[in-house]
């Protein structure tokens, strides 16, 4: 069966990924744009709760108050009048209402076709059916976002991705880190070594100083990297307020350098960048909000709660439907009618879906992880999306769109449900590619660590590559290279033998 592409289904399909305030806004317009739709005065899912080992949840529509002519069979449109007003299975988009016979076939089938692709791939994803060309040549990538897709090329260890993730998300605009590392070790179970670790590993990615904690260390990241940190500049920026105060006898003697050396020592830390972030667009300031609480539950379990000051509160008005539909006269009026009424329908259905999606996909989730909750992040257990939806008989592409700009609040802190998944890239002959980004940086990491006695040839890095399931031929490890600005392995070795002094008839380069 061929699957139409409505406008209605699609716009059900993204509402699964859609965030609480970008679904708040939409739910806004929809009830600004129907005169049928109305806020709720309770939360339809309010108290909806599930142990992680069993998922429960109830949705009731509460039409309280409301005229008898709300519940006239001909205003309870069914099954296949909701089919037939979309042209599509309700299963299309609803894997819970799919009959268990044709379950399996809707996922395997009609399903697959929209498969974006999952957290870690370099495919593209569901939005690629409408592309919106002008907003991803307009957008500004975020220090956020420029950080968080270095961290997933630099680890593949989800433990470390998942406290370099927290790390990143404490870092201000201006690339300072505002969390202090006791506090982040503390909230999610880790070593402080593990934790100063990586953050010494965001260090090292650009912008150059980022991650800093006050602007010594951020002064003192960047020249290191120029290799410019010698002692007596370490003196210098551990006495930033001499140089606030221009006091430059007092500087002398610190550092021991005369007059000239302090001038070009203070000209190059004129030269560095005191607020590393700012070259990247500002990122809107968001209080991530939970979807999901997960707390202990008595008997040891743990339970599980939708976050019901999130879920927007949408009821359908019938009986102001059945009062203007006996006053219609013209058709225009009637197909009017018509189209709002099913659209609040398929609306309401979408959301009452969305909420027992999350739900599930939040359960499975901490069931799988449930060492996390107890013990912390090193007990973080390598997971996927294939894993979480074999779990609870749902389509791989499903748990990708539910999974996606939604939170988990949880006693170690809120932590969006990605952390919770392993995205390593996978290094085995005969599975998907590497990204061309991470075998760049694999290459630069291979390089950083040569020494002058063993510089690699791009042969060499070929057979290293391979030996880690990279199939990937020489010339496209010099062209990576050279993106890179990374010399010949000739020129390397040259180089190296400049430091240590070169022998007899060596040529300086330039």
């Amino acid at each position: 069966m061929a699957l139409v592409m409505t406008p209605q289904l699609l716009q059900a399909i993204k509402l699964l990924q859609l965030s609480q305030l970008d679904l708040a806004a939409y739910v806004e317009t929809e009830l600004e744009r129907n005169p049928l739709l109305e806020r709720a005065e309770t939360s339809p899912a309010e108290g909806a709760s599930a142990e992680a080992a069993e998922p429960a949840f109830e949705v009731r529509e509460d039409f309280a108050g409301a005229e008898e002519a709300w519940s006239a069979p001909e205003l309870d449109p069914s099954r296949g009048e909701i089919e037939a007003g979309f042209e599509t299975r309700l299963e299309n988009v609803f894997p819970d209402d799919a009959p268990a016979e044709s379950r399996a076939e809707g996922q395997a089938g009609d399903m697959l076709a929209l498969t974006p692709a999952p957290y870690g791939s370099t495919g593209g994803s569901f939005d690629a059916e409408a592309p919106d060309f002008e907003a991803s040549l307009t957008a500004e990538t975020s220090l956020r976002e420029h950080l968080s897709g270095q961290l997933e090329l630099a680890t593949r260890d989800p433990v470390d991705r998942l406290i370099g993730g927290f790390l990143i998300d404490a870092i201000d605009d201006a690339g300072y880190l505002r969390e202090s590392i006791e506090t982040v070790a503390e909230r999610l179970g880790a070593a402080l070594d593990r934790v100063s670790g990586v953050l010494r590993l965001i260090q090292g990615f650009e912008p150059s100083g980022v991650g800093a904690r006050d602007l010594a260390e951020c002064l003192a990241i960047q020249l290191r990297e120029q290799d410019r940190f010698d002692p007596a500049m370490q003196a210098l920026v551990s006495r930033l307020d001499l140089v606030a105060k221009r006091d430059f006898a007092a500087l002398r003697r610190l550092c021991g350098v005369d007059d000239e050396d302090l001038v070009e020592m203070l000209g190059e830390i004129r030269r560095l960048d005191p607020k590393p972030g700012r070259a990247f667009g500002a990122s809107a300031v968001e209080v991530l909000i939970p979807d999901v609480f997960v707390r202990a539950a008595p008997d040891g379990s743990w339970l599980v709660e939708l976050n019901g000051e999130t879920l927007p509160r949408v009821l359908v008005n019938q009986s102001y439907y059945a009062r203007v539909a006996r006053g219609s006269a013209s058709d225009t009026d009637k197909a009017f009618l018509s189209d709002c009424l099913q659209t609040a329908n398929w609306l309401t259905r979408s959301l009452e879906q969305r909420a027992r999606t999350i739900l599930k996909v939040a359960t499975e989730i901490v069931r799988q992880q449930d060492g996390f909750f107890l013990h912390g992040v090193t007990h973080l257990r390598p997971l996927n999306l294939k894993t979480v939806a074999e779990a609870i008989g749902m389509h791989e592409s499903t748990v990708s769109r539910v999974t996606s700009n939604k939170a988990i609040g949880t006693s170690r802190g809120t932590l969006e449900m990605k952390y919770f998944f392993t995205a390593a890239i996978p290094g085995a002959a005969g599975a998907a590619a590497h990204s061309s980004e991470a075998v760049r940086y694999r290459i630069k990491q291979l390089v950083d660590g040569e020494t002058p006695s063993d510089v690699l040839s791009d042969d060499a890095l070929v057979q290293k590559l391979r030996s880690e399931g990279v199939d990937i031929a020489r010339r496209t490890v010099a062209k990576y290279r050279e993106s890179l600005r990374i010399p010949s392995s000739i020129e390397r070795r040259r180089s190296h033998y400049g430091h240590g002094g070169a022998p007899a008839g060596a040529v300086a380069l330039r």
